[in-house]
């Protein structure tokens, strides 16, 4: 249960929230452009592609087509796709929780292509490449992946 301190404080926050950040007053998917196009109380619009948000990177242009405004206007909702994003977050460049966030700057770090990952991969090939993964059948019959062995070098 929630005390009426409690209340008080979240009002307080958001007040504050409200007072420093903009809301949205219109959201839409906008086909030509192939992005999502948010209309904040500023008179800035703000625009981003789908594939960049989490929950809508393999969105189809039909399932984008209906967006809701939160009441506070500090989140749009996708109806059909149950998929929340929150304004301050966005402005920020946060399109995502911190764990998906961290998995997309890793792979576009896996894409780079430098001297040294080069230099380090060449001397991984020396060691005998990525260790093999192996499978095995449990009790019930599925099989299981085990952890790679890594040889030892001498």
């Amino acid at each position: 249960m929630t005390s009426r301190e409690e209340f008080d404080r979240a009002k307080r926050r958001a007040e504050s929230l409200r007072a420093k950040t903009p809301i949205a007053t219109a959201a839409r998917y906008d086909r030509r452009l192939g992005r999502i196009v948010i209309r904040l109380d500023s008179g800035l619009e703000v625009a981003f592609s789908p594939r960049d948000a989490q929950g809508l990177e393999s969105a189809r242009p039909s399932q984008l087509s209906e967006i809701a405004i939160s009441p506070s206007g500090f989140g749009i909702y996708f109806l059909k796709l149950d998929v929340d994003i929150y304004l301050p977050a966005l402005l920020q460049g946060l399109l995502g929780s911190r764990a998906w966030m961290a998995a997309r700057l890793g792979a576009l770090g896996g894409k780079s292509r430098s001297a040294a990952k080069s230099s380090a991969a060449r001397r991984n090939g020396k060691l005998g490449g990525r260790p093999k993964t192996t499978r095995s059948r449990d009790r019930s019959g599925s099989e299981q992946k085990r952890a790679p062995q890594r040889r030892r070098v001498r």
